[in-house]
Parts: C-alpha cells; structure tokens; sequence
C-alpha cells in the first residue's frame, strides 16, 4: 500500500460512521432482492400462503353455508377429519424433516462414504416417518376422546386402510421434496411446509368433493388424500366402507410412491455425479 493509500485508510478509519444510511439501508434491500429473485421456492411461498388459505377456507365457509345440518348430524365427522389430516401432515413432514436434518449438519457427504445405499435411506426415512406419525397422532386421539367424547378408532377397521393409504401418501410428497432439496439446496426446503398444503383444498378434508368446481374435481379425483376422506364420510355419514374407493387410492399410491422413490434416487445419483452432497449445508 502507499503512503497515499495509507492516509486515506487512517482518514477512513477515523471519520465516525453516520447513525443512519440510506445507502445502506439501499443495499441491504438490494441483496434481499437479489436471493428473491434467484430463487423459485422463495416467490412461490409468498404467493403460496395466501392463495391456499382462501381457498381451503372458501370452500369449508361454501359447504357450511349449505350443509350445516349434515355436519351436526354427523358427530366427529371434523374430528376425523382433523385426525386423518394429521397422519398425511406428520408421515410427509417425518420424511422431509429427517432429510433435511443431513442436509443441515452437512452429513450426507459422510453417510454416502459408507457402505450406505441410496435406497437404504429412503426404507430408514419412511421406518422414521412412521415413528414421528405415530408419535404425534396417538396423543392427538386419546386427547380427543377425554376432551370431546369422540374416539376415531370406531372407525374400525376401515381406519387401519385410511391410515396407511395417508401415510404412503405422504412418503410420496416427502420423497419428492428430498428430491426437490437435492436439486435446488436449501432455497427449496420451505416446500416441506407448502407441499402438503398445496393439495389441502383438493383433498376435501372437511367437506365432499361435490363442493369444489367441475374442473377442479378430477384434480381432487386424482389424489390418494381425497379418496381416503371421500371414504371416511361414506363410514361415519352412510355407515358404508366404500372399496373402490380403496382400491383407487392404493393403485393411486403405489404411483405416487414410486414416482416419488425414483424421483430421489435419481437426484442422489446426479448429486454423486456432479460433486453435490459435499456442497450442501446451512
């Protein structure tokens, strides 16, 4: 450095900073912008909320507005619905969360080093997934029989067929999301939140398929989520299993399943390919 250099460093260093910048302010703002603009998920989440929000909650307001007394006709018929959410909700969030915790630690790179095979860990995600579902639903039920007087399991054995169904559901989401986080990084890990909730109002929850629009129907018609809970008023409401509705929803998760077990293997395999797994972390 020069002696010129040298004089306006130490001027530099002994002029007091201003309390308040815009330019500062101005710049921080920019760079905000910059990582919004560079990544999908980011926009899609701001969009995400909101539109989702009003349409889950249009539609319930549409089906009270004319269908109050089939609700409280039906005791438990929201409960179960609660319930049954949450068994899709946790099996997803137990896959997606267990992964994202090796992404977090930086651990993937050191598990792939070993004798560990890619499909080893997607059979060690949904066995962890299971474990967290359980966890959480059983607690939630016993809750609801000694606080509302409703017990789900009078389903009977209908609600085994529901659980399951839900649950290899959300393995299918929650491999796909992994799939997603391993191409995008960690800009893509707020889809373990969105992804779930994106197919809330197309799963009719608390309400009957006949509620959403015409087109919206065959999306609805498509999902495992929104059989399993069309079967579920079929047995609390009508007090009929319906078995092709089962069987839609098994031959519909067996797709979903594989599609979303493929979708990760893969993206390990291109991640081993091009140096990723020891790229990502916090």
């Amino acid at each position: 450095m020069t002696a010129l250099g040298r004089q306006a460093a130490v001027a530099g260093a002994a002029r007091p900073a201003r309390w308040f910048s815009w330019r500062r302010v101005g710049a921080m703002t920019l760079r905000y912008l910059y990582l919004l603009r560079g990544s999908w998920p980011r926009v899609v989440e701001l969009i995400y909320w909101p539109t989702v929000q009003v349409l889950l909650w249009g539609f319930i307001t549409q089906f009270f507005l004319y269908h109050s007394s089939w609700v409280m006709q039906t005791a438990g018929v929201l409960l179960a619905g609660v319930l049954l959410w949450d068994v899709l909700f946790r099996s997803q969030l137990g896959v997606s969360i267990s992964f994202l915790e090796e992404v977090w630690s930086r651990n993937l790179g050191h598990l792939f080093v070993s004798p560990l095979r890619s499909y080893e860990l997607v059979v060690a995600l949904t066995v962890m997934s299971l474990i967290r579902t359980l966890i959480g639903v059983l607690p939630a039920s016993v809750a609801a029989i000694l606080l509302y007087h409703y017990s789900i399991y009078e389903l009977g054995l209908p609600l085994i067929a529901f659980f399951f169904n839900l649950l290899v559901f959300g393995w299918s989401i929650g491999l796909m999301v992994s799939a997603l986080v391993l191409r995008w990084g960690l800009g893509a890990e707020s889809l373990a939140w969105l992804a779930i909730f994106a197919i809330a109002p197309v799963s009719c929850i608390y309400y009957p398929i006949t509620v959403l629009p015409e087109w919206l129907r065959v999306v609805a018609w498509a999902l495992p989520s929104a059989q399993v809970f069309e079967g579920m008023r079929a047995v609390l409401v009508d007090g009929v299993f319906r078995t092709d509705l089962l069987a839609a929803a098994v031959i519909l998760n067996v797709l979903y399943f594989s599609l979303g077990a493929a979708a990760l293997l893969y993206s390990f395999h291109v991640a081993r390919v091009r140096g990723l797994l020891l790229q990502m972390g916090e």
